[in-house]
């Protein structure tokens, strides 16, 4: 039985939205011209020192929210270190409740649309990106809202194959596969199942009966 009361997606948008290939197409032949934000490029210098001295896996925890994703992550993967970003500085500010005792990882604020150019312009060794229910923006009007419909999927493209999504809203991943195909990615989509979640948003989603999908993408080469 359910015990949250988080409400499902509501949208007119039936499958994947008629104008998503037009929409990469366009994207990635266009140059982005948006200037950096300062307080990213700020947080962006201030994990380069952390990875001065380290030439090891990075994972990155792309729009983190609180963080739990991020500290979850940070533990299970010891050897590597781990970088959560958010926007929301007070999200950020929450992160102190779901910390745990490791030094691998960092929780920051900066605007990932900017951090992920950053980072593609950089010699981190990314092994794999993780973005956990994004804003899936469901009206059909807001598709260049979704990461796969905007100028930010260049980027994202380029930092690593290794991508994981997850989200409540199975269009949005689908749309997602379909786009990353445009840069030779595959990608293997199944639901979210057991009793261990990654983020407060799995488990409030789940907790009111709703399903859950994660979509793992990767080089076709592998």
């Amino acid at each position: 039985m359910a015990s949250g009361n988080s409400r499902g997606i509501t949208t007119s948008q039936v499958g994947v939205h008629d104008k998503l290939d037009e929409l990469v197409v366009k994207y990635r032949e266009s140059e982005n011209k948006r200037p950096v934000s300062a307080h990213t490029q700020t947080a962006f210098d201030e994990v380069c020192d952390w990875l001065s001295d380290y030439d090891g896996d990075v994972i990155l925890d792309s729009c983190c929210g609180v963080g739990e994703s991020t500290a979850n992550l940070a533990s299970a993967n010891p050897h590597a270190r781990v970088i959560g970003i958010d926007k929301s500085a007070l999200r950020v500010d929450k992160h102190a409740h779901y910390q745990v005792q490791s030094d691998n990882y960092r929780v920051i604020r900066a605007d990932v649309n900017d951090f992920w150019r950053l980072v593609q312009q950089s010699n981190w060794n990314i092994t794999q990106h993780y973005l956990l229910y994004p804003n899936p923006y469901p009206k059909k009007t807001q598709v260049q809202k979704r990461w796969h419909g905007s100028a930010a999927m260049v980027d994202l493209m380029t930092i690593t194959p290794n991508i994981e999504v997850r989200s409540n809203w199975l269009v949005y991943l689908m749309e997602f596969a379909k786009a990353a195909k445009h840069y030779g990615l595959v990608s293997d989509l199944v639901e979210v199942t057991g009793d261990m979640h990654m983020t407060p948003f799995e488990r409030k989603y789940r907790s009111s009966g709703q399903s859950c999908w994660k979509l793992k993408c990767r080089s076709d080469e592998d």
